[in-house]
């Protein structure tokens, strides 16, 4: 491990897992810079960072240039977090959501670049598996995207791997598979799943389970993200070599590798909170429409992320909904 005092930007920092990667950095004695213009993450989100001496937050846009290489002066590792999420949003609205990760993530990329950073380690994305229908998801192995939100993601990738072959920048990519946790806002059209039902469950509504109730998902608690962005950072370069590949851009699934189905998500956090309000209990849920762009099923293999970088998850996802929900029962009652 290299000293605890270098410099890490994280972009999106005010977002659900910017905030939970600023907390984990900061805990660890490093220097943190944030950037977010706060498009979907919040100012609550970094309030207690605040006081913090070695916490730096700039209000920018990564969609100008001009306030990435602000945020990255200085800096010695990147983690790219910053984006539009949602598979509906994009579907709604492609072109914004261009705007944000394919635009954005190159003003980032460049930015890095130029400024000669250690390491810039990006928030790649499941949905790059798109129609692909084995399981588990290996990362050689793709299909052809169901999204304009998974396009966008797939290009980060071939931009990063083209920018560290021709420029040498050290690049990883974390496919991240639905991270849930601490922060994560049940608020809005495109809320995720599990806030979204907690909320739901809370105000004794039954929440909709969209397309078949045996759909599934490799959950992931977002302290296993923390760790895997931490271990992308830091694993010696030669560690990420491979004889097809001398140049250091590897992808990792970032999960536990577990697969739960819908109806299994909703019976788990209906059981945690009903341990908080024993009304929830008697809460049942309807079966809605299916959505475009969804996958049927979602399972990740981390055998690579455990070989290369050591990855080792601490939290399966029922651990991860315990903890969840108790956490929502208390920020939301």
């Amino acid at each position: 491990m290299e000293n605890k005092k270098q410099k890490v930007l994280i972009t999106g920092a005010a977002g659900f897992i910017g905030s939970n990667l600023v907390e984990h950095f900061l805990k660890k004695d490093y220097e943190v810079v944030g950037l977010d213009n706060f498009a979907t993450g919040f100012r609550h989100n970094i309030e207690e960072f605040r006081s913090n001496s070695r916490f730096t937050f700039i209000e920018g846009d990564i969609r100008k240039l001009d306030d990435c290489r602000k945020a990255i002066e200085g800096v010695d590792y990147v983690l790219h977090q910053a984006a539009l999420g949602s598979v509906p949003r994009s579907i709604k609205d492609p072109l914004n959501t261009n705007s944000a990760n394919i635009d954005g993530f190159l003003n980032v990329l460049v930015a890095a670049r130029d400024t000669g950073v250690k390491r810039f380690v990006y928030a790649a994305s499941s949905s790059t598996y798109g129609d692909s229908v084995k399981l588990p998801k290996v990362e050689d192995e793709i299909g052809n995207p169901l999204s304009p939100y998974a396009v966008t993601k797939y290009v980060n990738e071939l931009y990063a791997d083209v920018f560290a072959r021709t420029y040498g920048i050290e690049c990883v990519g974390l496919r991240y598979f639905n991270v849930f946790g601490r922060n994560q806002t049940p608020e809005g059209a495109y809320a995720a799943v599990i806030p979204l039902w907690v909320k739901q469950l809370i105000a004794y509504k039954s929440p909709i389970i969209n397309g078949d109730e045996n759909y599934s998902r490799d959950f992931t608690y977002v302290d296993n993200v923390s760790q895997a962005n931490e271990r992308a950072m830091l694993t010696p370069a030669k560690q990420l070599l491979t004889p097809e590949k001398q140049y250091v851009h590897q992808v990792f699934n970032v999960a536990y590798g577990g697969n739960i189905k819908l109806i299994e998500l909703f019976k788990a956090l209906r059981d945690n909170l009903a341990l908080l309000d024993p009304e929830i209990n008697k809460i049942e849920p309807y079966i809605g429409p299916y959505r475009a762009g969804d996958i049927p099923h979602s399972q990740a293999s981390i055998e690579k992320a455990r070989t290369m970088l050591g990855y080792d998850p601490k939290f399966d996802a029922r651990q991860g909904f315990e903890r969840v929900c108790k956490w929502y029962y208390e920020n939301l009652t």
